[in-house]
């Protein structure tokens, strides 16, 4: 028993410190087995944290808030496929067909908060799988997730995870079987 941790992995046998910690250990297994993408991608489902080691910062899933209307889905979906370019509201309105006042009402009903929170969440949940799953630079994430700098990067991380995108990956990184 070692109260400092959630689960343990001792080769043949695995345990864990409750229900919760159960869930971790499943997510670990899936994230062993799989990868962090799979392991990320079923945390969502329950809102569970895709891995959380006791004793340490827990890192939890920042999630996309969920939609209470459909009316802007096409122009979320969209935007999530463009994540590296440049989104301003006047961008989003006119791919949505509506004004930008009338995007930000919109958007702000459907999902709980502004275009620019949620793509903010959006940016950093682009780069933490980025992170996980590649070995891009910094400088190479933080275009290919929008976020524009390195030091942009930092500081979302700092903001959103209170760690650095390189304390992430060090925790969070998959490395691949060549």
């Amino acid at each position: 028993m070692d109260r400092n941790v959630l689960y343990i992995d001792d080769g043949s046998l695995l345990t864990s410190a409750g229900v919760t910690a159960g869930i971790d250990l499943c997510l670990y297994l899936v994230r062993k087995d799989l990868g962090a993408a799979v392991a990320n991608e079923i945390a969502r489902e329950p809102v569970a944290a895709p891995h959380r080691d006791g004793g340490q910062a827990q890192f939890i899933d920042r999630a996309l808030p969920s939609p209470t209307a459909h009316t802007l889905a096409g122009t979320r979906d969209w935007a999530l496929r463009h994540l590296g370019e440049a989104l301003p509201l006047q961008v989003l309105a006119r791919h949505a067909q509506v004004s930008p006042r009338t995007l930000v009402r919109m958007w702000r009903q459907e999902t709980g908060v502004t275009p620019h929170q949620w793509l903010l969440t959006a940016h950093v949940n682009h780069a933490r799988e980025l992170l996980e799953a590649t070995t891009l630079s910094a400088e190479q994430i933080s275009a290919q997730s929008g976020l524009g700098s390195s030091t942009n990067l930092r500081a979302r991380f700092r903001d959103a995870l209170g760690t650095t995108p390189t304390a992430y990956r060090r925790a969070f990184h998959e490395p691949r079987a060549a």
